[in-house]
């Protein structure tokens, strides 16, 4: 991960979360190891959850307790209440609550505004790394109920098209082949969403020969996905059709009861939207009279009764985290290159002035990344492989930035 280790000396340097501590919420893996020992360097003490039970390493759990020090409360496969909990306790872990928060998905967030009130009024900002939390945080704000500032670092151009495009798209599929060995060519592969994730997922697809068809519910993705050449129908007639199923929404129920029922034998279901409400399980477990789990490594057969079964990866939970390795390190390099990057100008954008917290130039809301963290970032990994581009000319930058000069 030369992006990150690269900004280690510089971290060390500037120091920019000097007594800061932060609460993060993340997928507890090797590559989020690397993120928080640069968070230490850069002077902050680190409180760290899991994002999902599921997508914890336990190894990697144990050696940032043991050798670095890090607060840590995760552990894979655990239920619903200890995932709480964990996040709870990582917000707890410095006595004044968190600094500084970093949030995969938003639950930490809520969980400070719902379990955790008292501890809102020391954070003065955080960073969400998802689509999907920064839908839920978008949503607080429009309440008047997001009591900080937040980045919504998962929403720049190169994140989508470096994280979500490319990392989610291989990994997705990366998780499918793994999970049931299926042969993708020539089958019918149905994304629903064609978002940036939906649109890596759909595209990798199509590279392995599949046939596929996009749902969608707004317009100009559906438009979109259409002139990309790829099959627009509604789900409910999609669901007949489909052998691959692949939600990307960050929606709930958008394959529910009605498509459950009309699918053919032998369909593969995977979510690859952050939470496990994408594919409505619960009806699917009803529809069945008989479930096989683990029939293969992360995958569960439904016995629906009719002849059909149909079969369940990773418990509809995120697909290429659970039945995969998730990103390439590469990826998720330049997605934590530019939150760290977020975070560092967050923190001085809020740093506290005649001793008070959280008075600095930020609003409480949801805030863009600047767009020079953006292409700092760029510019960092391009150099990391060795790609060097060109530089506009004095005439050229004189042109552009003049409305004086005509063609």
């Amino acid at each position: 991960m030369p992006l990150l280790t690269g900004l280690m000396p510089r971290f060390a340097r500037e120091r920019p979360f000097e007594g800061l501590a932060v609460a993060a919420c993340l997928h507890i893996t090797a590559e989020t190891a690397v993120l928080v020992r640069l968070l230490r360097v850069g002077g902050a003490t680190v409180s760290l959850a899991a994002s999902n039970p599921l997508s914890t390493q336990d190894d990697i759990a144990a050696a940032l307790a043991v050798r670095y020090g890090i607060a840590v409360f995760a552990r894979a496969g655990v239920d619903r209440n200890g995932y709480y909990r964990h996040i709870e306790l990582a917000l707890a872990d410095s006595p004044e609550g968190p600094d500084l928060v970093i949030d995969d998905g938003g639950d930490l967030v809520n969980t400070l505004h719902t379990r955790a009130a008292a501890l809102l009024g020391n954070v003065r900002g955080g960073c969400e790394s998802t689509t999907t939390g920064v839908i839920r945080l978008r949503r607080m704000a429009a309440e008047g109920a997001l009591a900080f500032p937040v980045i919504a670092a998962n929403d720049t151009a190169v994140k989508r098209m470096v994280d979500n495009t490319c990392g989610t798209g291989q990994s997705v599929i990366d998780g499918i082949l793994r999970a049931t060995n299926t042969l993708l060519a020539g089958k019918t592969v149905v994304v629903a969403g064609f978002g940036p994730s939906g649109r890596g997922v759909a595209e990798r697809a199509r590279g392995f020969g599949a046939q596929v068809i996009v749902t969608e519910t707004d317009p100009v993705r559906a438009l979109d996905a259409s002139l990309r050449g790829f099959r627009v129908l509604p789900m409910a007639e999609a669901a007949p059709v489909g052998e691959v199923f692949v939600t990307a929404t960050g929606s709930v129920d958008v394959i529910g009861e009605a498509h459950i029922a009309v699918m053919r034998d032998g369909a593969i279901l995977a979510n690859a939207g952050h939470f496990d409400v994408e594919i409505d399980v619960r009806a699917l477990a009803g529809f069945a009279t008989m479930i096989h789990r683990d029939v293969r490594p992360h995958v569960d057969a439904y016995d629906l009764g009719d002849g059909r079964t149909l079969l369940l990866l990773a418990e509809g939970r995120v697909v290429n985290l659970v039945a995969a390795e998730g990103h390439p390190p590469e990826v998720m390099d330049l997605a934590f290159g530019i939150e760290a990057l977020a975070l560092a100008w967050l923190a001085a954008s809020t740093a506290s002035t005649a001793g008070t917290v959280g008075t600095g130039k930020l609003a409480p809301g949801v805030h863009e990344v600047p767009a020079d963290i953006d292409a700092e970032a760029a510019r960092l990994v391009l150099a990391t492989m060795g790609t060097s581009i060109d530089a506009p000319t004095p005439a050229q930058l004189s042109y552009r930035e003049s409305w004086r000069i005509g063609s």
